[in-house]
């Protein structure tokens, strides 16, 4: 039994694009690996960008010294 778990910022992923995840993610391992959907789990954490760091930094600090495009 397949069990992927998907780790993203808390920034708007909406319903629809963690349901395409999920439905995305299920569908590579059945197509590359032959596992069962049936018992193939995807998980989605949203984690807050306090709560993710990168290079010492957390994301929250990191996008507040980026300019908007």
């Amino acid at each position: 039994m397949p069990y992927v778990n998907i780790k993203i910022t808390k920034e708007g992923a909406t319903k629809e694009q963690k349901a395409a995840l999920i439905k995305g993610v299920t569908d590579l391992l059945v197509n590359i690996l032959n596992k069962n959907p049936k018992t193939t789990v995807v998980t989605i954490d949203e984690l807050d960008t306090d709560n993710w760091g990168v290079g010492g930094e957390s994301i929250t600090e990191i996008r507040a010294k980026t300019p908007k495009v």
